[in-house]
């Protein structure tokens, strides 16, 4: 700009401030008279659905509740669940969906932490909301009493205020509070319509806790699109099955313990129309994604955190891999992928601060930044500063980079399992593990040796109706790698998970410890 030239004036037309809400603002107008959601015998056209939100919207107001408040919601994936995904912060809210899994002194300590003005439970929760210190609202109460209150859609004010708190899992520890905003939010479901390809045709069945990264943005992002969601209370393979083919379902995610569970299920069989699939968590095996796709199943890897809205990065997919073998394929789509649609790029950082080559075979930290990084850890500035440091979120995922580009998770940092010298991905010898016909599940850990330091230790679970033995399995692992990467022992057992199916190998190492 030349000496004495004026800066230029924009029009305050060129700006708004981006929110999630204003995808049912859109749809309900365009999509007004198409089918927005079905819970058993609840289904709602998108007018429909905008005129739950605004009624419950303007209850939350008549209960007290204030902008910047927080709610916090017990629910399992019902509609009540979905529609205060928007209700809430259309009253200018904060939206807690708490995690149903947990027990009830935890909820009370996580809605106490959050310092919520109101809980919403359903039915089947009230148990276990006796501890909640802040008043208490049924699910159907809150729907019946809305259908009467005066709509409320207040506007978004600043794009990076608080939309929602995702409290982690825990499997590392206490849990956290991880605070979403509007703008990261509207991004991340944009990115999800177009990475899943989403449209006014999507079918999509609720498999993924929606209390978990807020299901991955789905709830804005099939609306954004014009989709119908299918609700499902409990995820059993038999109603998984019976709503795919009877209300055309076409997309999903789940961990890929669930897939598992649904290509085991009696009621499996080849689908006749194929579905699309997102999934993450932790990486599923070559063989759990090659039986996905002999039923039908198109399966997308994706991968992210809570603090990152869930899946930050995909896997995309080219056309001339379609004539690719069949191991090449499964390999492929068992990478994490790239940066999505509005992500920044990601790096991955070697323990001496330098950035690893993309060779495939030098393990780095996955570190992340922009839009779809979250705010930090509620009320936690100490561990805020630590996760997000120097402008970027370090995840603690361990990966490689290949030469395309494309990451590939090979654990956590903390599960890598150092014997004699050598790192051993405890995730290679688990998909080496289930490949085996015999085993449903298995997770590795380290466990001491008086030479080695460490050596690999796996809990199995086998398959419903085979039987396989100990050392069958450790022959089964030294077949297929190197010897020292294969179990030095194996525990037969159960395993672990937290709500998202993730398997917890805390929970293991104190097992092994007690033996």
């Amino acid at each position: 700009m030349g000496m004495g030239a004026k800066p230029p004036v924009f029009a305050e037309a060129s700006h708004a401030e981006l929110t999630p809400i204003d995808h049912l603002l859109r749809s309900a107008v365009v999509h007004g008279g198409r089918l927005a959601v079905v819970d058993g015998d609840i289904r709602l056209t998108y007018a429909e659905l905008l005129e739950e939100c605004t009624r419950q919207a303007g209850l939350l107001a008549e209960l007290g509740v204030m902008p910047g408040d927080r709610v916090a919601v017990l629910a399992p994936n019902t509609s009540i669940l979905l529609e205060t995904h928007f209700s809430v912060p259309m009253a200018g809210a904060v939206l807690v969906a708490l995690n149903t899994r947990l027990k009830a002194a935890e909820i009370a300590a996580i809605v106490e932490h959050c310092g919520a003005q109101l809980a919403i439970v359903d039915e089947d929760f009230l148990d276990r909301a006796h501890d909640i210190a802040v008043p208490v609202i049924a699910a159907e109460e809150f729907r019946l009493r809305a259908q009467s209150a005066t709509p409320l859609c207040l506007p978004v004010a600043d794009e990076r205020s608080l939309l929602c708190l995702n409290y982690t899992s825990g499997t590392t520890g206490k849990p956290k509070g991880v605070m979403y905003h509007h703008r990261g939010a509207y991004l991340q479901s944009v990115a999800m319509a177009y990475h899943l390809n989403l449209g006014v045709d999507t079918v999509y069945l609720w498999t993924l806790p929606m209390f978990h990264c807020n299901g991955w943005t789905f709830p804005w992002a099939i609306v954004a699109a014009g989709g119908t969601q299918v609700c499902l209370r409990k995820v059993v393979p038999s109603e998984s099955w019976r709503l795919i083919r009877e209300e055309g379902v076409n997309c999903l995610c789940a961990a890929p313990i669930v897939l598992g569970d649904l290509v085991r299920a009696p009621e499996a069989g080849p689908l006749t129309e194929r579905v699309k699939v997102g999934t993450g968590g932790s990486p599923p095996s070559p063989t759990l994604l090659a039986a996905m796709e002999s039923l039908g199943f198109d399966v997308m890897h994706l991968y992210g955190l809570t603090e990152t809205f869930g899946p930050m990065v995909a896997s995309p997919w080219y056309p001339e891999w379609d004539e690719l073998p069949d191991d090449v394929r499964s390999k492929l789509k068992s990478r994490q992928g790239a940066p999505n649609l509005i992500s920044q790029p990601l790096t991955v950082v070697a323990p001496d601060g330098t950035i690893v080559p993309r060779d495939g075979e030098t393990m780095g930290e996955i570190w992340l930044r922009g839009n779809n990084v979250t705010l930090g850890y509620f009320n936690d500035p100490e561990q805020t500063a630590i996760s997000y440091a120097d402008g970027w979120f370090r995840t603690g995922d361990l990966a490689v980079w290949h030469p395309d580009g494309m990451i590939e998770v090979r654990d956590r940092s903390k599960d890598i399992i150092i014997s004699g010298g050598e790192n051993i991905s405890s995730i290679e010898v688990e998909q080496v593990l289930v490949a085996h016909p015999a085993v449903a599940e298995a997770s590795v850990i380290a466990g001491p040796h008086e030479r080695w330091g460490e050596v690999p230790v796996a809990f199995v679970a086998v398959a419903e109706g085979e039987e396989v033995s100990e050392q069958a399995l450790i022959d089964w692992c030294r077949e297929r790698l190197a010897h020292f990467k294969a179990p030095s022992q194996i525990i037969f057992s159960d395993l672990p998970k937290t709500s998202t199916g993730k398997i917890e190998k805390f929970v293991l190492r104190e097992r092994l410890r007690a033996q």
